[in-house]
């Protein structure tokens, strides 16, 4: 059993922005507890926040993209991947419009990942078709 570290942080999940502290011990998260000092949360969490880390560490975690070919999933290169996604949707906007896409935002990124997304979504789509479940 190694020494257990403390690192203080912001929860990713919504925009609220708790301050969390993680115990760390072999490089793995072992517990989340809410920082008394942050000024947002003042040491509570929600259920996210405190026991949703599992994933981190998961042995089952995809490690690498993903692409569909002849009916299997077989890994690629993050160049494959993207320009694969970048073809179909340019396909699907140029055949049925820019409102046939739309895209769920998660609440596992950063604030800055889904102002990115939604970004994304209205300038090089041209759709406001985005939502996320990531709402306090």
């Amino acid at each position: 059993m190694g020494e257990t570290k403390q690192v203080h942080t912001i929860c990713g999940y919504c925009g609220t922005g708790c301050g969390l502290i993680l115990e760390i011990e072999d490089n793995k998260i072992k517990k989340i507890r809410g920082d008394k000092d942050a000024p947002v949360n003042k040491g509570q969490t929600c259920v996210k926040g405190a026991f949703a880390f599992n994933y981190v560490h998961a042995e089952e975690r995809l490690r690498s993209p993903l692409i569909r070919k002849a009916d299997k999933l077989v890994e690629t290169t993050w160049d494959e991947a993207l320009q694969y996604v970048a073809n179909k949707l340019g396909k699907i906007k140029a055949e049925f419009g820019p409102n046939a896409i739309s895209m769920f935002a998660c609440a596992r990124t950063t604030n800055e990942s889904n102002f990115i997304t939604q970004k994304f979504m209205r300038t090089a789509i041209g759709s406001n078709n985005i939502d996320g479940c990531n709402r306090t």
